[in-house]
């Protein structure tokens, strides 16, 4: 990842709505939302939206499908993890210990939730 690539997507996530767009299509995945419907759960007209997720698609952080009359958008979570590692890969300067705490705390944000076993 450039540089102004970089810039791009986080300059795009540094607004209120398109940051809550982008996290409520992150809590959608892999499923995706229709435009309209993000617009009910953001409580954001549907043209404001629009324009939002324009600039958010610009930065390659969101890509949309058309299902019959809708519109779903999905998180791009691949671009997202580009973003993540380019803004990690000299964080350590060759001490990872400085490091660990954040990718502990993205191991345990995202592993997958145990099933407790049901009991007969």
């Amino acid at each position: 990842m450039e540089n102004e690539e970089a810039v791009l997507a986080l300059a795009a996530l540094a607004q209120p709505t398109r940051l809550e767009a982008f996290r409520m299509l992150v809590k959608h995945e892999p499923d995706g939302l229709a435009a309209g419907d993000l617009a009910r759960l953001l409580e954001v007209p549907q043209n404001t939206l629009s324009a939002h997720l324009a600039i958010l698609s610009r930065a390659r952080l969101v890509s949309s499908e058309r299902r019959s009359r809708s519109i779903v958008y999905r998180a791009n979570l691949g671009e997202f993890r580009d973003i993540a590692v380019f803004l990690l890969r000299d964080c350590c300067g060759g001490r990872p210990e400085v490091c660990n705490p954040v990718v502990e705390t993205l191991q345990s944000c995202c592993s997958p939730k145990r099933k407790e076993r049901s009991r007969a």
